[in-house]
């Protein structure tokens, strides 16, 4: 049997200081991922990806790894003919990817699979070169852009947003207000005001 550890209380702060220390790279690391920039990875950017490993891990935004027992249960074409909110009709296509676990724990898919399964998958389909979508199951159907960092698949949130600012009346760029010329002495809070 192996010795059991024993820290003292300085020392078991210590690691926890460690712990959230690392806790907060890792979230600052994949948070700044989705915000700023990420490249939308395309079907041939898969599959050349896909090439150099043995192994796929995907990452979810907040850098938690989906479980290595998942499996791909779906590729598809999504075909997506639109009106934008500025009345300009609009066609977007991607390659949809959904990944989904189940309690068979021991299920690994190797890259070897994967790429048979897109090369089966452009055949039958058709599929063009376009960017992939993957779906996750989290509190809904959550579907993620893709994107390949440090020999992982990261699955980037996306968001909403609108097509047509120019004809919306939503500026380009954020206005600069000055805060100063914003607040007057009145709006102050100050004890007894009843502003809070």
């Amino acid at each position: 049997m192996g010795k059991a550890l024993r820290f003292n209380a300085d020392q078991i702060k210590f690691l926890f200081r460690i712990k959230i220390a690392s806790e907060d790279l890792k979230s600052s690391f994949y948070r700044n991922i989705a915000i700023n920039k990420y490249s939308v990875m395309k079907l041939s950017e898969l599959q050349e990806q896909l090439q150099a490993l043995k192994h796929i891990e995907f990452r979810l935004p907040d850098g938690d790894k989906v479980p290595a027992h998942f499996h791909v249960t779906e590729v598809g074409k999504i075909e997506k003919t639109f009106i934008d909110c500025g009345g300009k009709l609009r066609h977007e296509q991607a390659i949809n990817l959904q990944l989904w676990s189940s309690i068979d724990f021991t299920h690994r898919l190797s890259a070897d699979k994967l790429r048979d399964i897109l090369n089966l998958s452009v055949e039958k389909l058709a599929l063009p070169d376009a960017e992939i979508e993957v779906e996750y199951q989290g509190q809904t159907i959550e579907k993620f852009a893709l994107d390949f960092r440090n020999d992982h698949f990261l699955l980037v949130a996306k968001s909403t947003d609108c097509l047509a600012k120019d004809n919306c009346g939503i500026p380009l760029q954020k206005v600069k207000l000055p805060l100063a010329g914003m607040l007057s002495k009145s709006t102050s809070c100050e004890p007894g005001s009843g502003c809070c």
